[in-house]
């Protein structure tokens, strides 16, 4: 599975229209007419400026993609997620959203810096700017859609019980799941479901390290997501003697900006037409995805 696409064949056929900085996420304040006085005017001593602090909570006052253009760089934000990011032999960064993360900073005439990050932190590693983007087979959840500007929906998913494949037989239900200790990644969907479950758990720091945790012992099970099992465990990958059982939910995938971002709509527009060109149906199927890339 670890095939690199080269950055001709992530382009082919591509056409991007992104627009350029300015429009509605990146608009400014009306101006007083000559001689109005506001209030911020009349209380500001002479000689002294006042400025409005700008945060995640208001539109950038200054457009997120010419923040982006002018350093020259896209900082993705993401963890080891096989077969969303993961490294190859030679140490480089690829996967489904690795190679399309590739292609969406060069339609902008950027390069791209992929960053590994705490997960459970992932939204204050945004509002910083330690990042640009959330790119990493994130799910999106109510605290996401609050704390980001999140894209349209690109793929489907799932969080399952994965654990080894001689005790599948004994948890085919949720009801039976009770008395297994699970290993999680730490501040994830999967984490989620088994609070809503009432269910114990150790928290890791990345779903790889959940399935080690598995496949060494240390845990009875594990909750990791859909995508990732069906790349990681079963005949012929790396965990042979893991299975997954019960399917605890439906999710979808997005990406998220900083808010009032203007790149989420650039990225809408991106995915469109690389969905459009056949691009994204063929980096998917480098990565055995495709089947759940939602149609556009």
């Amino acid at each position: 599975m670890k095939r690199k696409l080269t950055a001709l064949a992530l382009a082919l056929g591509l056409t991007f229209s992104l627009t350029a900085c300015g429009g509605g996420a990146g608009g400014t304040a009306d101006t007083p007419s000559s001689g109005e006085t506001t209030p911020a005017e009349s209380t500001t001593p002479a000689g002294s400026t006042e400025t409005t602090p700008v945060n995640s909570e208001t539109p950038a006052a200054e457009s997120d993609m010419a923040y982006v253009k002018d350093k020259g760089t896209l900082i993705v934000g993401m963890t080891d997620f096989a077969p969303m990011d993961y490294k190859d032999d030679s140490g480089e960064w690829i996967g489904f959203d690795a190679d399309m993360a590739k292609a969406f900073a060069e339609s902008l005439g950027v390069e791209v810096e992929f960053l590994e990050i705490n997960w459970d932190n992932k939204l204050m590693e945004l509002d910083t700017k330690g990042i640009d983007v959330i790119w990493n087979g994130m799910t999106i959840t109510d605290e996401v859609t609050e704390g980001a500007s999140v894209s349209e929906a690109y793929c489907n998913n799932g969080q399952v019980v994965v654990l080894p494949a001689e005790k599948a037989e004994d948890y085919q239900t949720v009801e039976s799941l009770s008395g297994l200790n699970f290993a999680v990644e730490n501040g994830s969907a999967g984490a989620e479901q088994l609070d809503l479950l009432g269910l114990t758990y150790v928290a890791k720091t990345t779903q790889a390290d959940a399935l080690m945790e598995v496949a060494s012992g240390a845990s009875d099970a594990c909750v990791i997501d859909l995508l990732m099992a069906g790349a990681m465990i079963g005949e012929g990958t790396s965990y042979p003697e893991l299975t997954y059982t019960v399917q605890l939910n439906s999710e979808e995938y997005g990406v998220a900006f900083r808010k009032g971002s203007d790149l989420t709509e650039a990225f809408n527009s991106f995915w469109k037409d690389a969905y459009d060109a056949g691009t994204v149906m063929e980096v998917a199927t480098t990565y055995g995805v495709q089947e759940s890339v939602i149609e556009k």
